[in-house]
């Protein structure tokens, strides 16, 4: 995580780390600490995370699967890595049918005190910045949109405006779809790579990239922001909420710690050294505003004026 802090040791404690990690027994066992960690915190928080996974279990997915799958979709190869503890990554019913116990679970802790609301209390935080942005979006792309929650929040801020959410996994769009339908709200979900949506230019006055640029190798994030420009209209914007590399927080990791987050973030190290300024400038946007949302986070919002 070389762009936390610019020194030698930082360096060679993430090569070293990068390099017990290389060592597949050595991987496995750190992904699998992280997640009984994970699932031993969410417990203790009061989120039920057994009891809510095995009810979600009981439905019907592969309704919802068929409803929103796109059956010529090529994954990238950097997608087909095992990342998030699981080894066939966002492929597969687990992830999907976790990662919303896993998201109140992880940011519990943002704030300090142990709280299942710090996951609500982020996103807030986002959309608080996002209120700055001058007149209400009324089409808003949510890249990256999981099972929905991030979705959901655009919309009940935004709740005049179409929303689409697009994801690269049809089984966390199949559980958005779900979930769409238990709140009643009307939400288009596209299965699609976030690099070559497919979709009209110029078709959106908002999109909206939620804790999905430090799953990316820096090459797909700036095929990404291309993408995202050619998406928006004159004037419109592009807002990315995601880890900060200048967070004193990662720079005072413990390793311990810092093996077990890179065991299950394989582009870490890409996102923290990435300019990312620079990249949206280089995609066509104009200077961005940077502003810290949380203890650890940052917002990123770039005009394509």
């Amino acid at each position: 995580m070389t762009a936390t802090v610019d020194n030698t040791d930082t360096g060679l404690a993430s090569r070293f780390i990068n390099g017990v990690l290389a060592v597949k027994p050595i991987a496995a066992l750190a992904k699998h600490q992280a997640r009984q960690m994970m699932m031993k915190r969410a417990e203790k928080i009061g989120v039920s995370w057994t009891k809510q996974v095995e009810e979600l279990r009981s439905h019907d997915w592969e309704t919802h699967l068929a409803q929103v799958q796109n059956p010529n979709i090529t994954y990238p190869d950097y997608y087909l890595r095992s990342f998030h503890a699981y080894d066939n990554g966002n492929l597969g019913w687990e992830p999907a049918l976790e990662v919303e116990v896993a998201a109140y679970t992880v940011h519990a802790t943002i704030w300090g005190n142990a709280s299942a609301d710090g996951d609500s209390k982020l996103r807030q935080s986002y959309h608080d910045i996002l209120a700055h942005i001058p007149n209400h979006p009324q089409n808003i792309l949510d890249i990256g949109c999981s099972v929905g929650m991030s979705t959901f929040a655009l919309q009940d801020t935004y709740p005049q405006a179409k929303i689409t959410g697009l994801d690269l996994s049809p089984y966390f769009l199949a559980v958005a779809n779900y979930n769409s339908h238990q709140r009643n709200a009307q939400i288009r979900w596209v299965h699609a790579a976030a690099e070559s949506t497919g979709l009209p230019s110029a078709s959106f006055d908002l999109v909206s990239i939620f804790l999905v640029c430090h799953e990316l190798p820096q090459e797909a994030t700036r095929q990404i922001f291309r993408q995202a420009r050619r998406l928006l209209r004159p004037n419109g914007h592009l807002a990315i909420m995601d880890m900060n590399p200048k967070s004193e927080i990662y720079a005072k990791m413990p390793p311990y710690i810092l093996t077990l987050l890179k065991s299950t973030e394989p582009w870490l190290d890409e996102y923290f050294s990435l300019d990312i300024e620079q990249a949206l400038l280089d995609a066509g946007f104009a200077t961005p505003t940077i502003t810290r949302n949380s203890p650890r986070h940052r917002t990123i919002i770039a005009s394509a004026s």
